[in-house]
């Protein structure tokens, strides 16, 4: 179950950063987090922290709410 979940957010967090059009270094710099962290939030190897989500909302400029509004479903 963790593992859908992790790879939903990861898939709604990929389409918020391509309809901004920017890339995942751009994002990652505008969050002040790692590339690769951006990559493995997107590929659903990473828990993300509260901290962390926040920073996307505020990089993404979305509200917190937007970030967090996904379905979990089957991406396997």
């Amino acid at each position: 179950m963790e593992d859908a979940l992790l790879k939903a957010f990861g898939v709604h967090l990929k389409t918020l950063r391509a309809q901004k059009a920017i890339s995942q270094e751009a994002l990652a710099l505008k969050a002040g987090l790692d590339r690769t962290y951006i990559s493995g939030v997107e590929r659903g190897l990473r828990n993300v922290s509260l901290i962390n989500l926040k920073k996307l909302s505020l990089a993404l400029e979305l509200p917190l709410s937007d970030l967090m509004d996904f379905t979990e479903s089957s991406h396997d």
